[in-house]
């Protein structure tokens, strides 16, 4: 078998990760950071393109590699209209819809431009893999109980798909052919319902659906939000809801780790917000399995806080009955998008095409 050699990309707010696989061999890895004094020159996401991409040549040429010498070049997806799960060649259209911010501005539509420019003039492939806006959602889990207000898909996608593949290896099946409820625990939080290959519901973690997060409010009764709505302004609900909400509201702080050690210490406090959040989740993990009807072949843990036993017992001890439980602590995005080319150019899967 030819060994395929991939650079993959994945531009965070203040960092790009980078990567060069051989196969799925690690050949080289780093992230490169990004100065807020750094950002603060560009008035736009995309002006940070031409400064992101030298850091990457700069830092690839540095490690004495070579751009000439790879097959392909993936980078994370980003806000782009819903699509289903696969992997994607980036082309005018996707191009086009990550540079507008076509559903919003943030740093992973970078991902798509940036591996585009540096595959093309190589005249190698360029993909990017199950952005955030996957959608896979049956109808009925569209509806809300108001016309025109429509639940939509927004969730971690491509950590999700990932980890579930490894969840189905473990079951001795294809992720085509098992039932899965995936929990994915980062300053994010999102729920998932898998079956056939598809993520047929899901929380979504942006817009205030599930349960509270490190940073985000989760869902939150409508009534008094109006009531905030009227005496706040709404920027700074906005913040509240996602970026200030759950543990930072509750506790000031975004790190479960820093709230563990309070609790050691005997702040009660502490471990009844810490224990209402993991309450939540393991709402959302019922939730979930009603949506399978039950069929749950098994619930899989991920994200950073998972490598936190007593945050994951805490959800185990109240969804344990439901399915076996795997955890597969912390998130890998590298790999899954290395995983997902790598798919492509061994032909197990065709990319798709986004219209």
């Amino acid at each position: 078998m030819n060994q395929k050699q991939l650079l993959v990309i994945n531009p965070g707010s203040t960092s790009t990760k980078i990567a060069i696989y051989q196969e799925e061999k690690v050949l080289y890895e780093e992230t490169l950071r990004h100065t807020a004094e750094e950002l603060a020159a560009f008035a736009t996401i995309f002006e940070q393109f031409d400064f992101r991409r030298k850091m990457i040549e700069a830092a690839i040429e540095k490690a004495g590699l070579r751009l000439e010498d790879l097959d392909a070049v993936v980078g994370r997806g980003g806000l782009l209209k819903p699509i289903t799960s696969g992997t994607y060649r980036v082309n005018d259209a996707m191009l086009k819809d990550l540079k507008v911010g076509v559903l919003g501005q943030h740093a992973s539509n970078l991902g798509g431009v940036l591996a585009y420019e540096i595959a093309e003039p190589m005249g190698k492939p360029s993909f990017i893999v199950d952005p955030v806006v996957v959608d896979e959602m049956e109808p009925l889990a569209r509806y809300t109980g108001l016309p025109g207000v429509e639940r939509r898909s927004i969730f971690h996608a491509l950590n999700q798909k990932a980890i579930a593949r490894l969840a189905a290896k473990q079951l001795n099946h294809p992720y085509e052919a098992v039932n899965l409820v995936v929990v994915h625990l980062g300053g994010g939080i999102t729920i998932g319902a898998h079956t056939e290959g598809r993520v047929v519901d899901v929380t979504n973690g942006l817009d205030g659906e599930g349960p509270m997060t490190p940073e985000r409010s989760g869902a939150l009764p409508a009534r008094e939000v109006m009531k905030l709505a009227l005496t706040t302004d709404t920027e700074e609900l906005k913040k509240q809801i996602s970026g200030r909400g759950g543990l930072v509201a509750h506790l000031d702080t975004n790190d479960v780790r820093e709230v563990i050690k309070r609790i050691d210490e005997g702040d009660q406090k502490a471990e009844e917000t810490l224990q209402a959040m993991a309450y939540q989740v393991a709402k959302s993990v019922g939730a979930m399995a009603t949506v399978l009807e039950g069929k749950v072949d098994g619930i899989v843990i991920t994200g950073g806080i998972a490598y936190n036993d007593r945050f994951v017992s805490w959800i185990e001890n109240r969804t344990k009955f439901i399915a076996p439980i795997f955890v597969f602590p912390g998130e890998d995005e590298c790999k899954a998008l290395a995983d997902g080319a790598l798919r492509v150019l061994h032909h197990m899967e065709e990319a798709k095409s986004y219209e």
